[in-house]
């Protein structure tokens, strides 16, 4: 928050120390700052040229001559404070004299302690406001700056493939959904009975830990609307460069539709595996395995029940507490299934049938995917249950890169920001995916990799000859800085 003109801040703080001198604390430590591992961001930036491309999705219809910041430095400003920490437009008031971020954006600073003046919060503001009258573009007295929707999608599929040096023979592309709870009056925002709260329902495409989509939706709609376009267009794209790789399209209930599996088994290669909602016809057909799970549950039960017998005096709660020292039996079964009225043909549903302590626990799963390529229950285990993972990337999202703040009243502005939320982990992902394998930090959190690695305390010393960073001497990660400052010197300079 800027602090009012009327607040009176002391030159120096003391805090007295019984027996020990005074500590003194004062802001005239000259060009110090919090963020100095933001230089490895700024360079795998510069050399993969993520957020230069997505400059160029925006169309500027300011006049050049009155202009101080382009829409490139504009950009990469923007997703920059997003990746060190500072959500809010309003951080950049105080984050336009930051030395380390205008060194970022390739700016020269001055030696003598003379401020840096980046782009303050009403300028960024001008990419994200979004009003109704958008295409008026070079016509608007207010919104100068317009960007292209089918460039930005496209560009995050593009990242995605230039990650590979060759063809992959295989990948896995998750559907899910998630909750954005909002707090205002913000266009086509509605309440939502699943997530109990007024929100958005963004939809996500990862693969593995790749997004290649992230569609800002109203929460009224239904679950799976849209996901067939967007699977369409990112495998579209991805067919173009990779015509022969395999594609396993895998979502949990939401997605078992008749029209988005229909399209998958009318395409060459690509198969999928839907969670599927139970029902009674399905658990009648799945009877007899679950009776076998059982049986073999009680008779694991049985046999640790004598036992333990011969140590114990009998008890009524002594078959309680053994049954909590046996894993649960389970079973997998493969059915031919089709619904009566929804879907135009037979499909293959595998079921888990889990019998325990807690009694009996059903799930089922439907699939392309033929018996004889693989057992029921190497596809429940290694194909379907993986898909928990993507829980983790919306934590990175949400409460690591802020995507949850839509906060704009349009409904185009909030979008925009969800991709720049989403650019800003594609940048992150990379950094973590091509400079910390091998390292302790392979497979952290964005909110770790920023914690350890790129929030630095540093002194900056400017001179004719050079601009010195000194960081903190007991850094006490300094061994995968330098690990992370290798890997980059490796990788090729784009263009």
């Amino acid at each position: 928050m800027t602090p009012f003109i009327t607040d009176c801040i002391p030159k120096q703080f003391t805090f007295e120390q019984e027996k020990l001198p005074p500590v003194v604390v004062n802001f005239h430590g000259g060009l110090v700052t919090s963020d100095a591992g933001l230089s490895l961001i700024a360079d795998i930036d510069r050399k993969l040229q993520i957020t230069s491309r997505l400059a160029q999705c925006f169309q500027d219809y300011r006049e050049q001559n009155r202009s101080l910041h382009s829409v490139e430095s504009l950009v990469a400003q923007r997703i920059y404070g997003l990746i060190m920490g500072y959500e809010d437009l309003n951080d950049h008031e105080e984050l336009r004299h930051d030395p380390m971020f205008a060194l970022a954006l390739r700016k020269r600073i001055g030696q003598k302690n003379q401020p840096v003046i980046l782009a303050g919060k009403s300028t960024l503001n001008r990419l994200e406001h979004c009003p109704e009258n958008v295409e008026q573009g070079g016509e608007s007295r207010y919104h100068r700056i317009g960007h292209s929707e089918a460039a930005i999608e496209s560009l995050f599929v593009d990242i995605f493939l230039e990650s590979y040096s060759s063809p992959p023979r295989e990948i896995i592309l998750d559907l899910d959904v998630t909750d954005d709870l909002v707090h205002g009056n913000q266009e086509q925002v509605f309440f939502n009975t699943y997530y109990g709260g007024y929100c958005y329902a963004p939809l996500y495409i990862f693969c593995g830990k790749h997004l290649l989509a992230a569609k800002l939706r109203p929460s009224n709609v239904d679950p799976a609307s849209g996901a067939l376009t967007e699977l369409q267009r990112v495998i579209k794209q991805i067919r173009r460069q990779w015509s022969n790789v395999e594609i396993l399209v895998r979502g949990d209930s939401a997605y078992s539709r008749n029209d988005i599996m229909d399209w998958c088994e009318a395409q060459t290669q690509v198969n999928y595996v839907f969670g599927l909602p139970q029902n009674s016809r399905l658990i009648k057909m799945a009877m007899a395995t679950q009776n076998k799970a059982k049986q073999e549950f009680e008779e694991k039960l049985s046999t640790v029940v004598s036992f333990l017998e011969t140590l114990f005096v009998p008890d009524i709660e002594l078959q309680t507490s053994a049954s909590h020292l046996i894993d649960s039996s389970i079973w997998y079964r493969t059915l031919d299934y089709q619904t009566r009225e929804s879907w135009s043909r037979s499909r293959r549903v595998v079921a888990k049938l889990e019998y325990g302590a807690k009694g009996s626990n059903i799930r089922f799963v439907v699939t392309s995917i033929p018996a004889n390529k693989i057992a029921p229950g190497k596809l429940y285990t290694q194909k379907y249950c993986p898909r928990g993972e993507m829980e983790n990337r919306f934590k990175e999202q949400q409460l690591e890169l802020f995507s949850d703040r839509t906060s704009t009243h349009t409904f185009a502005g909030n979008q925009l920001r969800l991709w720049f939320s989403s650019i800003g982990y594609v940048l992150m992902n990379a950094l973590r995916s091509q400079c910390l394998v091998k390292t302790e930090l392979q497979n952290a959190q964005v909110g770790t990799i920023r914690t350890k690695l790129l929030k630095l305390g540093a002194l900056i010393t400017v001179s004719t000859r050079r601009v010195l960073i000194a960081i903190n001497s007991s850094f006490p990660y300094k061994h995968i800085y330098a690990a992370a400052y290798r890997r980059l010197q490796l990788l090729p300079n784009s263009g």
